[in-house]
Protein backbone atom coordinates (compact mmCIF):
# COMPACT_ATOMS: atom_id res chain seq x y z
CA UNK A 1 0.00 0.00 0.00
CA UNK A 2 1.03 3.66 -0.73
CA UNK A 3 -0.41 6.91 0.31
CA UNK A 4 -0.67 10.22 -1.25
CA UNK A 5 -1.52 13.79 0.77
CA UNK A 6 -1.94 14.34 4.09
CA UNK A 7 -2.18 11.74 7.02
CA UNK A 8 -2.98 8.89 5.19
CA UNK A 9 -0.10 7.20 6.11
CA UNK A 10 -0.82 7.76 9.99
CA UNK A 11 -3.94 6.85 9.76
CA UNK A 12 -2.86 3.56 8.06
CA UNK A 13 0.05 2.41 10.19
CA UNK A 14 -2.64 3.30 13.27
CA UNK A 15 -4.42 0.26 12.06
CA UNK A 16 -1.66 -2.05 11.93
CA UNK A 17 0.16 -2.06 7.91
CA UNK A 18 3.76 -0.07 7.31
CA UNK A 19 2.92 1.74 3.86
CA UNK A 20 5.78 1.24 1.29
CA UNK A 21 5.56 4.75 -0.07
CA UNK A 22 4.25 8.10 1.79
CA UNK A 23 4.90 11.74 1.12
CA UNK A 24 8.11 13.48 2.32
CA UNK A 25 6.95 15.96 4.06
CA UNK A 26 9.14 19.55 4.19
CA UNK A 27 7.17 21.15 6.68
CA UNK A 28 7.46 21.32 10.11
CA UNK A 29 9.14 19.38 12.42
CA UNK A 30 10.13 16.09 10.60
CA UNK A 31 13.07 13.58 11.14
CA UNK A 32 15.31 11.28 9.25
CA UNK A 33 15.05 13.37 5.88
CA UNK A 34 11.33 13.77 6.15
CA UNK A 35 9.05 11.67 8.64
CA UNK A 36 6.62 13.21 10.95
CA UNK A 37 7.92 12.86 14.16
CA UNK A 38 5.24 10.64 15.41
CA UNK A 39 4.66 8.34 12.01
CA UNK A 40 8.56 7.57 12.91
CA UNK A 41 8.28 6.63 16.44
CA UNK A 42 5.20 4.47 15.77
CA UNK A 43 7.40 2.68 12.72
CA UNK A 44 9.92 2.44 15.55
CA UNK A 45 7.46 0.79 18.05
CA UNK A 46 5.92 -1.60 15.33
CA UNK A 47 9.93 -2.81 14.93
CA UNK A 48 9.95 -1.50 11.50
CA UNK A 49 13.70 -2.30 9.96
CA UNK A 50 15.65 0.60 8.24
CA UNK A 51 15.97 -1.02 5.11
CA UNK A 52 11.51 -2.04 5.29
CA UNK A 53 10.58 1.68 5.92
CA UNK A 54 8.21 3.50 3.40
CA UNK A 55 9.85 5.18 0.83
CA UNK A 56 9.38 8.92 1.00
CA UNK A 57 8.13 10.31 -2.56
CA UNK A 58 8.08 13.89 -3.88
CA UNK A 59 4.39 15.89 -4.07
CA UNK A 60 6.22 19.26 -3.23
CA UNK A 61 4.94 20.32 -7.07
CA UNK A 62 3.18 17.00 -8.24
CA UNK A 63 2.91 13.77 -6.94
CA UNK A 64 5.83 11.87 -8.32
CA UNK A 65 3.88 8.41 -9.72
CA UNK A 66 6.91 6.92 -10.77
CA UNK A 67 8.67 6.63 -7.85
CA UNK A 68 5.27 5.26 -6.30
CA UNK A 69 4.88 2.51 -8.97
CA UNK A 70 8.71 1.36 -8.40
CA UNK A 71 7.34 0.26 -5.16
CA UNK A 72 4.88 -1.98 -6.42
CA UNK A 73 1.74 -1.40 -4.17
CA UNK A 74 -1.61 -2.99 -4.13
CA UNK A 75 -3.62 0.22 -3.19
CA UNK A 76 -3.09 3.33 -3.07
CA UNK A 77 -4.53 5.66 -0.36
CA UNK A 78 -4.78 9.11 -0.90
CA UNK A 79 -7.67 10.69 1.43
CA UNK A 80 -6.87 13.95 2.92
CA UNK A 81 -5.56 15.21 -0.35
CA UNK A 82 -5.91 17.42 -3.24
CA UNK A 83 -5.46 14.75 -6.25
CA UNK A 84 -7.13 15.96 -9.60
CA UNK A 85 -8.75 13.79 -12.20
CA UNK A 86 -5.15 13.75 -14.34
CA UNK A 87 -3.16 12.59 -11.35
CA UNK A 88 -6.16 10.06 -10.39
CA UNK A 89 -6.07 8.53 -13.63
CA UNK A 90 -2.05 8.30 -13.46
CA UNK A 91 -2.20 6.85 -9.74
CA UNK A 92 -4.98 3.60 -11.01
CA UNK A 93 -2.57 2.66 -13.89
CA UNK A 94 -0.52 1.83 -10.93
CA UNK A 95 -2.98 0.66 -8.54
CA UNK A 96 -6.35 1.04 -7.12
CA UNK A 97 -6.71 4.05 -5.84
CA UNK A 98 -8.99 5.95 -3.09
CA UNK A 99 -9.03 9.83 -3.23
CA UNK A 100 -11.01 12.13 -1.14
CA UNK A 101 -14.37 11.13 -0.61
CA UNK A 102 -16.22 15.14 -1.04
CA UNK A 103 -14.25 17.68 -1.39
CA UNK A 104 -10.56 18.82 -1.62
CA UNK A 105 -8.80 18.70 1.64
CA UNK A 106 -11.76 18.10 3.48
CA UNK A 107 -12.17 14.44 4.92
CA UNK A 108 -12.60 14.60 8.91
CA UNK A 109 -9.79 12.05 10.98
CA UNK A 110 -12.76 9.85 11.69
CA UNK A 111 -14.04 9.62 8.07
CA UNK A 112 -10.40 8.69 7.00
CA UNK A 113 -10.11 6.18 9.24
CA UNK A 114 -13.07 4.73 8.81
CA UNK A 115 -12.58 4.54 4.52
CA UNK A 116 -8.96 3.49 5.52
CA UNK A 117 -9.89 -0.03 7.82
CA UNK A 118 -12.55 -0.77 5.38
CA UNK A 119 -10.20 -0.84 2.44
CA UNK A 120 -7.67 -2.64 5.00
CA UNK A 121 -10.69 -5.09 6.04
CA UNK A 122 -10.16 -4.45 9.69
CA UNK A 123 -13.41 -1.83 10.07
CA UNK A 124 -13.85 -2.99 13.82
CA UNK A 125 -10.29 -2.07 14.65
CA UNK A 126 -11.08 1.44 12.97
CA UNK A 127 -14.03 2.17 15.30
CA UNK A 128 -12.12 1.14 17.85
CA UNK A 129 -9.13 3.61 16.84
CA UNK A 130 -11.84 6.32 17.04
CA UNK A 131 -13.09 5.33 19.99
CA UNK A 132 -9.57 5.72 21.71
CA UNK A 133 -8.85 8.76 20.15
CA UNK A 134 -12.17 10.29 21.14
CA UNK A 135 -11.18 10.00 24.92
CA UNK A 136 -7.61 10.79 23.90
CA UNK A 137 -9.27 14.09 23.27
CA UNK A 138 -11.84 14.34 25.81
CA UNK A 139 -9.11 13.18 28.71
CA UNK A 140 -7.06 16.51 27.41
CA UNK A 141 -9.20 18.73 27.09
CA UNK A 142 -10.72 17.77 30.68
CA UNK A 143 -7.58 19.87 32.30
CA UNK A 144 -8.67 23.00 30.60
CA UNK A 145 -12.29 23.66 31.09
CA UNK A 146 -12.08 27.33 30.80
CA UNK A 147 -11.91 26.99 26.87
CA UNK A 148 -15.37 25.19 26.43
CA UNK A 149 -17.89 27.20 24.74
CA UNK A 150 -15.41 29.49 23.48
CA UNK A 151 -15.27 30.61 20.02
CA UNK A 152 -12.25 29.62 18.13
CA UNK A 153 -10.97 30.11 14.19
CA UNK A 154 -7.68 29.19 12.34
CA UNK A 155 -6.19 32.05 10.44
CA UNK A 156 -2.91 32.64 8.51
CA UNK A 157 -1.06 36.39 8.58
CA UNK A 158 2.03 36.71 7.05
CA UNK A 159 4.08 39.41 9.30
CA UNK A 160 5.64 40.70 6.33
CA UNK A 161 1.82 41.29 4.65
CA UNK A 162 -1.06 42.33 6.82
CA UNK A 163 -3.07 43.85 4.57
CA UNK A 164 -5.10 40.94 3.90
CA UNK A 165 -5.26 37.39 5.75
CA UNK A 166 -7.02 34.17 4.97
CA UNK A 167 -9.57 31.92 7.18
CA UNK A 168 -9.60 28.45 7.19
CA UNK A 169 -13.01 27.33 6.02
CA UNK A 170 -15.42 25.19 7.78
CA UNK A 171 -14.70 22.73 5.17
CA UNK A 172 -11.70 22.15 6.69
CA UNK A 173 -10.23 19.72 9.36
CA UNK A 174 -8.27 22.24 11.27
CA UNK A 175 -11.38 24.23 12.44
CA UNK A 176 -13.10 21.19 12.83
CA UNK A 177 -10.76 19.85 14.96
CA UNK A 178 -11.51 23.06 17.54
CA UNK A 179 -14.89 21.73 17.84
CA UNK A 180 -13.16 18.50 18.98
CA UNK A 181 -11.21 20.23 21.80
CA UNK A 182 -14.70 21.67 22.58
CA UNK A 183 -14.42 25.08 21.07
CA UNK A 184 -17.52 26.71 19.10
CA UNK A 185 -17.38 27.95 15.26
CA UNK A 186 -17.50 31.89 15.33
CA UNK A 187 -20.86 32.89 12.94
CA UNK A 188 -18.59 35.11 11.02
CA UNK A 189 -16.58 31.69 9.64
CA UNK A 190 -19.67 30.10 8.84
CA UNK A 191 -20.96 32.76 7.07
CA UNK A 192 -17.29 33.14 5.68
CA UNK A 193 -18.10 29.54 4.58
CA UNK A 194 -21.17 29.40 3.04
CA UNK A 195 -20.75 28.62 -1.02
CA UNK A 196 -17.24 27.14 -1.14
CA UNK A 197 -15.90 24.26 -1.08
CA UNK A 198 -12.46 25.68 -0.79
CA UNK A 199 -10.78 24.85 2.12
CA UNK A 200 -9.69 28.54 2.89
CA UNK A 201 -10.77 32.04 2.02
CA UNK A 202 -8.68 35.26 1.63
CA UNK A 203 -10.27 38.51 3.76
CA UNK A 204 -8.78 42.31 3.13
CA UNK A 205 -7.66 43.32 6.71
CA UNK A 206 -10.12 46.27 6.04
CA UNK A 207 -12.88 43.84 6.62
CA UNK A 208 -11.21 42.56 10.06
CA UNK A 209 -14.02 44.20 12.05
CA UNK A 210 -15.82 41.13 10.60
CA UNK A 211 -14.46 38.80 13.21
CA UNK A 212 -15.49 40.52 16.50
CA UNK A 213 -16.32 37.04 17.60
CA UNK A 214 -13.61 35.20 17.34
CA UNK A 215 -12.71 34.51 21.40
CA UNK A 216 -9.40 32.86 20.23
CA UNK A 217 -7.05 32.61 16.97
CA UNK A 218 -5.00 30.33 15.99
CA UNK A 219 -2.20 30.84 13.45
CA UNK A 220 0.85 29.90 11.78
CA UNK A 221 3.62 32.00 12.54
CA UNK A 222 6.91 32.97 14.50
CA UNK A 223 7.08 34.55 17.89
CA UNK A 224 7.06 38.23 16.19
CA UNK A 225 3.73 37.96 14.86
CA UNK A 226 0.84 38.83 17.61
CA UNK A 227 3.10 42.03 18.33
CA UNK A 228 3.02 43.29 14.47
CA UNK A 229 -0.96 42.33 14.46
CA UNK A 230 -1.09 44.20 17.42
CA UNK A 231 0.28 47.25 15.95
CA UNK A 232 -2.03 46.96 12.96
CA UNK A 233 -4.16 49.73 13.07
CA UNK A 234 -6.97 46.89 11.06
CA UNK A 235 -5.69 43.78 12.57
CA UNK A 236 -5.84 45.11 16.01
CA UNK A 237 -9.07 46.55 15.72
CA UNK A 238 -10.15 42.26 16.45
CA UNK A 239 -10.91 42.14 19.88
CA UNK A 240 -9.09 38.53 20.03
CA UNK A 241 -5.72 40.37 18.74
CA UNK A 242 -6.10 43.14 21.11
CA UNK A 243 -6.00 41.59 24.06
CA UNK A 244 -3.70 38.25 23.02
CA UNK A 245 -6.06 35.96 22.56
CA UNK A 246 -3.54 34.25 19.71
CA UNK A 247 -2.30 30.93 19.53
CA UNK A 248 0.96 31.33 17.23
CA UNK A 249 2.17 28.05 15.74
CA UNK A 250 6.02 27.94 14.90
CA UNK A 251 6.49 27.10 11.59
CA UNK A 252 9.19 24.45 12.87
CA UNK A 253 7.67 22.94 15.49
CA UNK A 254 5.56 19.50 15.56
CA UNK A 255 1.80 21.32 16.21
CA UNK A 256 2.81 23.06 12.97
CA UNK A 257 1.85 20.02 11.17
CA UNK A 258 -0.73 18.59 13.99
CA UNK A 259 -3.18 21.32 13.67
CA UNK A 260 -4.55 19.19 10.68
CA UNK A 261 -5.26 16.22 12.80
CA UNK A 262 -4.24 12.40 12.18
CA UNK A 263 -4.34 8.59 13.83
CA UNK A 264 -0.94 9.16 15.40
CA UNK A 265 -0.65 13.35 15.91
CA UNK A 266 -3.77 13.33 18.14
CA UNK A 267 -2.30 11.24 20.86
CA UNK A 268 1.31 12.64 20.51
CA UNK A 269 0.07 16.53 20.72
CA UNK A 270 -3.53 16.99 21.73
CA UNK A 271 -2.23 18.05 25.18
CA UNK A 272 0.18 20.73 23.86
CA UNK A 273 -2.66 21.65 21.73
CA UNK A 274 -4.87 22.36 24.16
CA UNK A 275 -2.95 23.97 26.80
CA UNK A 276 -2.03 26.71 24.14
Amino acid sequence: MATVGWASADNVIALGVTPVSIPKNTYGKTVDGGYLPWTKDALDDKGVAKADLPQLHDESDDIDAEAIASTNPDVIIGLQSGITKEQYATLSKIAPTIAYQKVAWGDTWRGMITTTAKALGVEAKGKALISSLEKEISDDVSAYPAIKGKSAAVMYFNASKLSSFSVYTTTDVRPQFLNDLGLTTPASVTKLSKGTTSFYKDVSSENADDFTDVDVIVTYGTSGLLKAMQKDPLLSKIPAVKRGSVVVINDDTELANAVDPSALSIPATTKQYVKL
